[in-house]
């Protein structure tokens, strides 16, 4: 009973994601194993089609133990359309760059016109600053107020 209110408590996560981070334990085959149901279970309770998923294969520090080889995540990655990385929480590689790239993706997808900022469904919430043009205002020019700017 406590795993499938885990399951439905994840489920509400996906809903109005614009980005999602779906990690596996490299010295653990099963939780590899696990990712085809796990992506599903994403794909199928997002409302955003065009949510960007960044696949972590986590604990590269213990390549040792390894059970999943990087080339597996690569090609499970490649074959769903996922960015991919390895990353370590412990010591703590690639972590920061796992989320930067993830949301670096998703900007790129509000440049690009896949997501509307002004349509909450897309998982975009414009913040206190707004969306920023070249040269740091929202319309381009110097930016007013705010916390740092």
């Amino acid at each position: 009973a406590g795993q499938e209110n885990f399951r439905s408590i994840t489920r509400s996560y996906y809903r109005r994601a614009a980005g999602a981070l779906l990690v596996y334990d490299i010295t653990r085959r099963e939780t590899f194993n696990h990712l085809a149901s796990w992506l599903e279970d994403a794909k199928q309770h997002a409302t955003n089609a065009n949510m960007t998923i960044m696949l972590i294969g986590n604990k590269c520090d213990l390549d040792s133990r390894r059970a999943v080889t990087t080339e597996e995540g690569e090609q499970f990655a490649k074959e769903h359309g996922l960015i991919f990385m390895e990353a370590s929480a412990k010591t703590p590689q690639n972590v920061e760059e796992a989320f930067i790239k993830t949301a670096a993706t998703i900007y790129k997808k509000i440049e690009d016109g896949v997501f509307d900022v002004s349509n909450e469904s897309h998982g975009i919430k414009v913040g206190y600053g707004g969306i920023t043009g070249p040269s740091g205002g929202r319309d381009g020019s110097t930016p007013q107020g705010g916390c740092c700017g």
